[in-house]
């Protein structure tokens, strides 16, 4: 059941009808970047893995994708990646129905799949977005080694190029609403990077909402709310 005063409503929220979606393949640095930038911008991150590993961590099993016990271990692992995707879905719905802003978390391997969304939430009224957070193979392949939740160096290495080949898509797709982030030597204390990704994103989300179909959805929320000062933003 969707339960807004939980979620924070759409009118009450700063990043109404903003969407980023976020791309880089395992190993890139990511999730890690965008939540040192984000952290504080209210935008919610809908990110299937984080269910995942805790439904992994829950269910005792193996997070190292390359051994011979996670290979063991196939069957109930795909069962809980399924169960995550479902659950992530739900909660991204009730996100936009709302129209709460959000950060989209994938590898950005599937670029149909991403222009389909972006497309869909154009329609509702939103403006869409997307980071891109790029690496060397050598890069994201060292760290991918290091993660708790590794996969195989093949697997690895296929998403990086199928990523790879999608950036010119993106770049046409998104035009001047593509930020491409450099993560290939960026150090967790370091928050220089962080700083000039924020100061690319705070733009993003302070432009005032142009889509007429925006502001009818505002007017009639207000309308049933009975509420006479419009958002921020509009």
């Amino acid at each position: 059941m969707k339960n807004f005063n939980d979620l924070q409503e759409g009118l009450q929220d700063p990043n109404i009808f903003k969407a980023f979606f976020l791309a880089g393949g395992p190993g890139s640095g990511k999730s890690f970047v965008v939540r040192k930038t984000t952290g504080g911008t209210g935008l919610k991150i809908v990110n299937s893995d984080d269910v995942f590993e805790k439904y992994l961590k829950d269910a005792g099993l193996e997070m190292d994708m390359t051994t011979a016990k996670a290979e063991i271990q196939k069957e109930p692992r795909d069962k809980l990646r399924d169960r995550a995707k479902v659950v992530t879905k739900k909660k991204q719905d009730n996100y936009v129905d709302g129209r709460l802003g959000l950060i989209i978390d994938g590898t950005g391997r599937d670029y149909d799949k991403i222009a389909t969304q972006s497309n869909d939430l154009k329609k509702l009224g939103y403006d869409t977005h997307m980071i891109y957070v790029n690496t060397s193979l050598d890069v994201a392949l060292a760290r991918n080694a290091e993660r708790e939740r590794k996969v195989s160096t093949s697997i690895a290495t296929k998403s990086w190029k199928d990523v790879q080949s999608n950036l010119g898509k993106f770049s046409q797709h998104f035009r001047g609403n593509l930020i491409v982030v450099d993560n290939n030597e960026v150090k967790e204390d370091d928050g220089t990077l962080f700083n000039e990704v924020l100061r690319q994103i705070k733009p993003l989300l302070r432009k005032k909402v142009t889509s007429l179909t925006a502001k009818a959805w505002v007017r009639m929320e207000m309308k049933r709310r009975g509420i006479t000062r419009a958002p921020k933003g509009f």
